[in-house]
């Protein structure tokens, strides 16, 4: 099996799952159209289709019908997820080969695909689901006085997830990677990803029409529309404010390596690999975090740095109410439960500014 990229009529890209004969299986084609009516993007798409795709894997192995999906079958699938080669006795014990967040993303998958096919009428629905009683807790949402002694849809099989905190980088960790960058074009996009935490695809999707260089403020533009798949994620437009200095690097990038003939409205685009000209892709970003990794011996993810911003804007005291406007949350309790986390250097910093103000 495998998931194969495809490009639609209107140019967007998304993604087949072929069977062991290279044909489409219909039921995850049927949901993967519906998500693109649902306007996911391609990258979405692409991971659903993975997780099918293994899930499929499992059924085939174990010769189950996917409309006659158990809960047990669903345990047993998470049994496969950590040891694929399942029906193989091991003498010595073997290390799980994902961890529960990865299972548990996988089984997201699975629970979104059979209640889409159960609203269809596809099949009755998979019984892996328990009801509980909503009961009191601190927080309370809006509606929390209507929801409350109402029972409550639960999944019967998660895992429990160990509780680890967001990693960042340090300023000199920073540094040292912009160093490494070969081109003025690959510092501006990490710098822009440090200075104002937006997602990589919000700065993909980044047009030079939303650059006010003048004001030193970027526009974060939602658009459904980019020829590299590439998506906003937030719904609404907001404004992000930067530094001259990012603004001046901007600038050089345009006068030293952006193509003067170029007809594109794209600040980042292909300019040594791939087709040149076109917008960057995704796909591009993780082969460059690859060689930074590799030069500097720093494990590098797109979403790295925006951790990394947020947890500074923290540390320099900034409100949480600020933060997640910057961060285009459209909810506080996000920006809250993501990046409110308190290490031990943070605790010791705040402890010696105690001791210094008590002895003043």
């Amino acid at each position: 099996m495998k998931v194969q990229r495809i490009r639609l009529a209107d140019q967007t890209e998304s993604w087949l799952v072929l069977d062991d004969k290279h044909l489409p299986i219909p039921p995850i084609q049927s949901y993967l159209h519906y998500l693109e009516g649902l306007e996911y993007s391609p990258n979405t798409i692409h991971n659903y289709a993975t997780h099918l795709k293994q899930f499929w894997e499992f059924l085939r192995d174990f010769q189950h019908q996917w409309d006659a999906v158990t809960v047990e079958h669903l345990a047993d699938f998470i049994r496969w997820l950590r040891h694929p080669a399942a029906k193989v006795i091991s003498i010595q014990g073997q290390a799980p080969q994902r961890t529960e967040r990865t299972i548990n993303t996988i089984l997201a998958a699975v629970y979104s695909f059979y209640d889409y096919h159960e609203r269809v009428g596809t099949v009755a629905g998979l019984q892996a689901y328990g009801y509980t009683t909503r009961h009191g807790s601190k927080y309370k949402s809006l509606l929390h006085h209507i929801q409350v002694g109402k029972e409550q849809k639960i999944k019967l099989l998660k895992l429990k997830e160990p509780r680890q905190l967001p990693t960042v980088l340090t300023s000199a960790q920073v540094q040292q990677i912009v160093t490494a960058c070969y081109h003025l074009r690959d510092q501006l996009l990490i710098c822009l990803l440090y200075e104002t935490g937006m997602r990589i695809g919000q700065v993909l999707g980044l047009r030079h029409v939303d650059v006010r260089s003048w004001d030193n403020e970027i526009q974060v533009v939602p658009r459904t529309d980019n020829t590299n798949g590439a998506r906003a994620k937030a719904q609404a437009s907001y404004t992000v404010h930067v530094s001259q200095p990012l603004m001046r690097l901007y600038a050089e990038y345009l006068i030293h390596e952006y193509p003067e003939n170029l007809d594109s409205d794209y600040v980042f685009v292909n300019l040594w690999s791939g087709q040149s000209g076109q917008p960057m892709r995704y796909q591009t970003v993780v082969a460059l975090l690859r060689r930074l990794s590799q030069v500097t011996g720093i494990a590098l993810h797109a979403h790295l740095f925006r951790h990394t911003h947020a947890t500074d804007l923290l540390r320099q005291g900034w409100e949480l109410s600020y933060i997640q406007k910057r961060l285009g949350h459209s909810n506080i309790q996000t920006t809250a439960n993501t990046y409110v986390h308190l290490q031990a250097d943070d605790l010791k910093s705040a402890y010696q500014q105690y001791l210094t103000q008590k002895e003043t």
